[in-house]
C-alpha cells in the first residue's frame, strides 16, 4: 500500500513512517520543515528513512494545491495519514490566524485533493484538547465538544467536522484519531516532558504554571503507533478514537517521577495558570480497544525512563 503521510518529519510523523516502512509499505512524506521548532531536528528525525526505496520526501506547504496535485500525478495513493499541523495551545492564542489557515485550510486542501484524486481512505490526526474543560471524566468520544477554550482545540475540532462533511457528501472512509498528550523520543522540544527533562539535567530552573494539581493523560509513543496503525488497517465509513494511556498523573507527581529517574531534584519556579490550561484530560478508551483492538502497554513510570535514557543518549 503506498500512503501520504503528511508532518511525517514531525514527532508523530517519523515514527509512523519508519513503523510503515518497516512493514513494507511505501511512504510519500509530505512536510515543510516549518520553524515552529528548530527544522533540524525534523530532518534528524526522518534521516533514518532517506535511504529506503520505499520512501519518498517531497517539502512543502499542505495548503498548496498545485504540489499537492504534483504529487498525485507521480505516486498513487491508497490512503493520506493527515498528521501535519500548527501544534500547541499557548501558541495557537499568539497566532490564531496562522493556526486556522494551516491546520483548517490545510485540511481542506487534503480532503479536496483525496475527492479529486479518488482516494477514498483519510486518517486525520486530531487532539484531546477539543475537549476543553470536560466536567464528566473520563472523556469519551460522544461527549459535547462544542466550548473549545483555544483556537488550536477550535481548529481541530472544525477539521473533525469537515473530515465528517466529506464522509457525508463523498462517501470517504475516515477515522479521527484523538491524542492525548503523547510524549516518548523525538517529543517536540518545548512540550513539557522533553523541557522539564532538559532543564531537571542542565539544573535549570523549570516553569510550573497552576499550583502542580492539574493531570494529565500521557501516552507513549509505541502506544500511539499501536492506535494509528490499526486505525491505518481498519477502515470504517466515519469514526471518531481516543487514543490515550486511560490514566493520569498530577503534573506535581510527574515532576518527582522524573527527578528519580534523572537523579536530580527540580528547581520549580511556580506561576499562575495560563489560558487555554485544562485542570485535566482523561481517555476513556473503550470505544479504541472493541473497534481498534487498541491496547497501550507502557505506564507513565516505565515511559518517563525510556524517554530519560533517550535523552541522555542524545545528549552524550
Amino acid at each position: 500500500m503506498k500512503i501520504l503521510v503528511t508532518g511525517g518529519a514531525g514527532f508523530i510523523g517519523s515514527h509512523l513512517v519508519e513503523h510503515l516502512l518497516k512493514r513494507g509499505d511505501e511512504v510519500v512524506c509530505l512536510d515543510d520543515f516549518n520553524d515552529a521548532y528548530d527544522p533540524a531536528i525534523k530532518r534528524k528525525s526522518i534521516a533514518g528513512c532517506l535511504p529506503s526505496p520505499l520512501f519518498t520526501l517531497v517539502e512543502g506547504d499542505i495548503r498548496d494545491g498545485g504540489l499537492l496535485r504534483k504529487i498525485g500525478a507521480r505516486h498513487e495513493c491508497h490512503l493520506i495519514v493527515h498528521l501535519a499541523a500548527r501544534a500547541g495551545v499557548r501558541e495557537s492564542i499568539k497566532a490564531p490566524m496562522l493556526y486556522e489557515q494551516v491546520n483548517c485550510g490545510g485540511t481542506l486542501t487534503l480532503l479536496e485533493f483525496a475527492r479529486e484524486k479518488g482516494i477514498n481512505r483519510f486518517v486525520f490526526g486530531s487532539s484531546s484538547s477539543v475537549y476543553g474543560v470536560n466536567r464528566k471524566i473520563p472523556f469519551s468520544e460522544g461527549d459535547r465538544v462544542d466550548q473549545p477554550i483555544s483556537p488550536y482545540a477550535a481548529t481541530k475540532r472544525a477539521c473533525e467536522l469537515l473530515c465528517y462533511a466529506y464522509h457525508r457528501i463523498y462517501g470517504m472512509n475516515i477515522s479521527c484519531l484523538r491524542f492525548f498528550t503523547v510524549y516518548g523520543p523525538r517529543q517536540r522540544p518545548e512540550m513539557a516532558i522533553h523541557r522539564f527533562t532538559r532543564k531537571i539535567a542542565q539544573g535549570e530552573p523549570i516553569e510550573v504554571y497552576g499550583d502542580g494539581s492539574s493531570r494529565r493523560d500521557y501516552t507513549y509513543i509505541d502506544d500511539i503507533m499501536d492506535g494509528v496503525l490499526k486505525a491505518i488497517d481498519t477502515p470504517f465509513p466515519f469514526e471518531i478514537f481516543n487514543l490515550g494511556e486511560s490514566e493520569t498523573i498530577q503534573l506535581s507527581a510527574l515532576i518527582e517521577t522524573m527527578e528519580r529517574a534523572i537523579g536530580k531534584k527540580a528547581i520549580v519556579t511556580q506561576f499562575a495558570s495560563q489560558a487555554g490550561d485544562v485542570p485535566v484530560t482523561y481517555a476513556d478508551i473503550r470505544k479504541a480497544k472493541e473497534m481498534l483492538g487498541y491496547a497501550p502497554k507502557v505506564p507513565i513510570q516505565e515511559g518517563i525512563e525510556r524517554f530519560v535514557s533517550w535523552y541522555k543518549g542524545q545528549s552524550k
